[in-house]
């Protein structure tokens, strides 16, 4: 049998962190040993589903997209501690990026990313700090075995080569007003597609993009299972709209 359904950029937001939070491994590493959440607006969910408790989610994002004529400080909340876990407890004072040194095989990793290229699995991470930011951790996880989740919706397609766009990026060459270069990273990809197949065995897959009046980089999948698996789906699908019914980002 197969169902349609739509999300909205936040619900998608919504939709991969409960997948997170889900995964095997993350509730391995949430009983014995380490998960370290990095910053951002789907992060910030996956902080929520995880703890089961509200956070400011404005005081948890790193960079942030606004139109030109919004101010950054439009979104302006004080900043929430890095949210790093020891056998399902927070550690109190060690940001994500230190935790990279303690972690071991099997310990978690979540960083968000801004580009994704679904087809090769492979994702980008724009990098605008002198040292790379949560991503600069990277070389400790990949030589610690550490398992590295990246969250990031469908609406992040690029259809370019990730690796021709970062080489493009870091060009030597003159940026008028500055620019971010792009960092090639692959891990374990959560999308809308793996987070309805973690939460309700479904099979997703993308067939349009877009929408207005909120609707702004809305995804558009055909999902396809037993009638149980897919009634399962929509309702959590509602479940997020409900959620996520009023958030700004």
């Amino acid at each position: 049998m197969k169902a349609h359904v739509f999300l909205t950029v936040a619900e998608s937001k919504r939709l991969i962190a409960k997948g997170v939070a889900e995964m095997s491994i993350v509730k391995k590493a949430l009983a014995d040993g380490m998960v370290a959440i990095g910053r951002g607006t789907t992060n910030g969910r996956i902080v929520e589903e995880i703890l089961g408790e509200k956070i400011d989610r404005g005081g948890y994002i790193a960079g942030r997209v606004l139109p030109p004529k919004k101010p950054r400080g439009s979104i302006n909340s004080p900043n929430v501690p890095d949210i790093v876990l020891k056998n399902g407890k927070k550690v109190e004072g060690l940001t994500v990026v230190d935790s990279a040194a303690q972690m071991k095989q099997g310990d978690v990793y979540i960083k968000g990313c801004n580009a994704l290229n679904y087809q090769q699995k492979m994702c980008g991470v724009l990098i605008g700090h002198p040292m790379g930011g949560t991503i600069s951790a990277l070389g400790a996880v990949v030589s610690r075995k550490v398992h590295l989740i990246i969250p990031v919706g469908l609406e992040k397609n690029v259809y370019g080569d990730i690796n021709e766009l970062s080489m493009k990026s870091r060009e030597d060459d003159e940026y008028i007003g500055g620019a971010p270069s792009l960092m090639p990273v692959t891990g374990n990809i959560v999308t809308e597609i793996e987070a309805l197949e973690i939460l309700a065995g479904v099979k997703a897959f993308q067939v349009a993009s877009g929408g207005i009046a909120g609707a702004e980089g809305a995804v558009w999948l055909i999902m396809e299972g037993e009638k149980a698996q897919l009634e399962t789906a929509l309702k959590i699908v509602e479940e997020c709209r409900e959620i996520e019914q009023d958030a700004l980002f």
